[in-house]
């Protein structure tokens, strides 16, 4: 299920939905400087104040532990202490000596001083071990560490502590270099991918320019030089534009020509019929003169025909067909059964396994239908038809295609030598396409054939048929079983029924 903002973010424009991209970055930097680098260079400041305590300790303890003491040594522990900024203790459960005082943010005598002092005999007593840590004093913070040491036997704790002062600085001096840099890195950034968006955004309004005026009927070119994703894009729009172009045009010669053939055999029939009804025979008498007629009857019903079959095949395309599934061998039997007569010198050659194919029996019988009479036109003695595990072949013998003929093969109203509109293959293409196959056209060592095919192989369910195809399944059902008693009355081997030798 789509989110509201998905949806309310697809409706945006693609500069719009750039510009919410940019506002989140803002805001996701906004938030890391508040939070994540805030956090972090805190952590880093404090780790540092507490090592340079750690270093400024190192030197007192040696020297306590050496016995000096910081009552009688004071110029050689002033001399350790110099840094002013870091007060230092020596704190033992009798007393406290200090050992270098800073004045740090002025604190009123013994505040800070006695906060630790107290925090360190309290460490002796529990015998803690080294801590350091941050306290507030009147509203201001300290770090400390606490020590354990031994002075002249006794157990003891060096204090040190430093106010953040230092650290506000460093923390200011750290923040201010790091947002600059961060800020000029975001910014460069964004120039580049602004820059890389207009030049995406720019070839897109240069292609929805192109297709409004093609859309216009204007004639217009399109000139994108990029050889990137968008490039092929445009490439193929050219390519689609000039394709539709030429199939406009095919059609556009296949409606004049027919519009030609349909006025012949009208303008006959009608004069003929007149002819006849004032008692005149134009073919010299009346059995002749109406033979013209219906010849003529004959030829304008195969290209309507034709025409109307363009729409049925989008029909039978366009039903629902998912979970149907033909007998192939039951479709080869129908349409050779009838195909035979169209040539008889042609013999029909199969090879049928009874497999079953996706989609309806209708479907299927007009795919194999047109193939066959592509194949009648050229054949010379034979058409062999094979039937295999989701594979169907149609070949002939017939003369070799030109391999450009290959590749516009199943291009609607282009026609080939002898074709008629230029609509078969077009419509054995959509079957099989709809049916989630493939067709291939090729040159064999014989002539040509024609290959359905599936490269992978799909379980479907068993059901074989839906109420659409049971009156044409049963009458097929009835023609075959006449066919049956007709060849056993004629004493012929049922398993040669499908060759066909003239």
């Amino acid at each position: 299920m789509k989110m509201p903002l998905q949806n309310t973010f697809k409706k945006l424009t693609l500069t719009q939905q750039i510009m919410v991209l940019i506002l989140m970055m803002v805001v996701f930097l906004m938030l890391f400087f508040s939070f994540f680098l805030s956090g972090n260079i805190n952590e880093t400041i404090s780790q540092q104040i507490y090592t340079t305590l750690e270093e400024k300790q190192k030197p007192i303890v040696s020297a306590l532990e050496v016995g000096k003491s910081p009552v009688h040594d004071r110029e050689l522990f002033g001399y350790l202490t110099i840094d002013r900024k870091i007060s230092t203790a020596v704190v033992t459960k009798q007393g406290a000596d200090i050992v270098c005082a800073s004045d740090i943010h002025n604190p009123p005598k013994g505040m800070i001083v006695d906060g630790v002092i107290t925090e360190a005999r309290e460490m002796l007593e529990q015998d803690r071990p080294t801590e350091q840590k941050e306290v507030s004093f009147n509203s201001h913070m300290y770090y400390c560490r606490f020590t354990p040491i031994t002075v002249e036997g006794m157990d003891a704790v060096l204090v040190s502590y430093t106010d953040d002062a230092y650290a506000q600085q460093l923390r200011s001096t750290l923040m201010d270099s790091t947002i600059y840099v961060i800020v000029i890195v975001f910014f460069m950034l964004l120039i580049i991918l602004l820059l890389w968006v207009f030049q995406i955004i720019r070839p897109l309004n240069q292609i929805k320019s192109y297709i409004a005026q093609i859309k216009e009927g204007k004639d217009v070119d399109l000139y994108i030089c990029r050889d990137d994703e968008i490039g092929d894009v445009a490439k193929e729009l050219q390519t689609l534009t000039a394709e539709l172009a030429k199939q406009e045009k095919a059609k556009e010669e296949m409606i004049h020509n027919i519009s030609h053939d349909l006025k012949t055999p009208i303008a006959t029939i009608k004069s003929y019929s007149e002819s006849i009804k004032d008692g005149i025979y134009p073919y010299g008498d009346l059995e002749s003169s109406v033979d013209v007629i219906l010849d003529n009857a004959k030829r304008l019903e195969d290209k309507v025909h034709s025409l109307l079959y363009m729409n049925r095949v989008e029909y039978l395309v366009s039903s629902d067909s998912e979970g149907v599934t033909t007998n192939m061998k039951d479709v080869v039997e129908e349409v050779v059964l009838n195909a035979k007569v169209i040539r008889p010198e042609i013999q029909l050659i199969t090879d049928v396994e009874e497999v079953y194919f996706d989609g309806l029996f209708e479907s299927w019988r007009v795919c194999i239908e047109n193939i066959l009479q592509n194949a009648f036109r050229y054949a010379k003695t034979y058409i062999k038809i094979e039937v295999h595990e989701n594979e169907l072949c149609i070949s002939n013998d017939g003369p070799k295609m030109d391999e450009s003929r290959i590749d516009s093969l199943f291009k609607p109203f282009i026609m080939g030598e002898g074709g008629k509109f230029g609509l078969g293959l077009s419509i054995v293409s959509k079957v099989v396409a709809a049916n989630e196959y493939k067709v291939q056209g090729m040159n064999t060592e014989d002539g040509v054939a024609f290959r359905i095919y599936r490269e992978v192989e799909e379980k479907k369910p068993s059901k074989r048929t839906k109420a659409i195809n049971v009156a044409h399944w049963n009458n097929s059902r009835k023609m075959r079983d006449s066919i049956k008693e007709n060849k056993q009355e004629e004493n012929i081997d049922p398993e040669c029924k499908h060759t066909h030798k003239r």
